[in-house]
């Protein structure tokens, strides 16, 4: 993996926690408020699992598990 390659996964992969972290924070504003739509609950839900995976997924490429 080149530096650049990196560099471009290591920028993503803030972009994608930072999204994650967002959603947290609007799955507990609906959560707390009273009437919260459980549908877009559940879609936001759905979302911060498939980001979870990609992040995942981006710290396997930049951290490989090296066995010696």
């Amino acid at each position: 993996m080149t530096r650049e390659e990196e560099r471009e996964l290591t920028l993503e992969l803030e972009r994608l926690k930072q999204e994650h972290r967002d959603l947290d924070s609007a799955i507990d504003a609906l959560l707390g408020s009273t009437g919260h739509d459980r549908i877009q609950v559940q879609r936001l839900k759905k979302r911060k699992l498939q980001l979870r995976d990609r992040i995942g997924a981006i710290e396997d490429q930049l951290f490989p598990d090296i066995i010696a």
